[in-house]
């Protein structure tokens, strides 16, 4: 059964889940309806929002290459994959996703954050309060069962990047981290 999160809240996944190995997480959002600012002026930007896996050591990043994203889909140590760029958000269920083999990430890696920015959202106008239905799901990639879901809801006007959450290992279990932080 999946777990609703609040903000702040944390939650063990392998607690509940023995022999948990291999995790998606899943992101999503949806565009909301923009209007045109005239009848002649052309249709208004599609949204593109980029997630991207920041895989930290003693908490902290380290470097570039410990980023995955859609410029680089697979981490050097080829347990985190990105599943690829969606350009608009459009459709149901996630729009993005990323796969973590968790018995194959090296011991240094204690956290895992994951951020959602708007490509080019300065040049474009664009912003967080642009965005409805935001969400990060964690689930079990081997039972194919969600066991976690934080839905982000705060209005976030003017902001242009967010950080959704983290998977951080305590006392050698995985836990998560609804965060929901905005940021420019």
């Amino acid at each position: 059964m999946s777990v609703k999160l609040q903000k702040g809240q944390k939650v063990s996944l392998s607690k509940e889940n023995a022999g948990l190995s291999t995790v998606v997480v899943g992101l999503g959002w949806d565009e909301v309806e923009q209007k045109r600012k005239g009848f002649f002026a052309p249709k208004p930007a599609d949204i593109d929002c980029d997630a991207s896996a920041f895989l930290c050591a003693g908490g902290r990043l380290m470097g570039t290459d410990d980023v995955v994203y859609f410029g680089n889909l697979r981490h050097k140590t080829s347990a985190v994959q990105h599943m690829g760029d969606n350009l608009t958000g459009a459709g149901e269920g996630d729009d993005e996703q990323i796969m973590l083999d968790l018995d194959a990430l090296p011991e240094r890696y204690d956290k895992v954050v994951f951020v959602v920015n708007i490509y080019q959202a300065m040049q474009r106008g664009q912003h967080f309060g642009m965005i409805q239905n935001a969400f990060i799901r964690i689930c079990d990639a081997e039972a194919n069962q969600e066991l976690c879901k934080y839905n982000l809801s705060e209005n976030y006007d003017g902001m242009t990047a967010m950080v959704f959450g983290e998977l951080y290992r305590h006392k050698g279990a995985w836990k998560f981290n609804a965060i929901g932080q905005p940021t420019k």
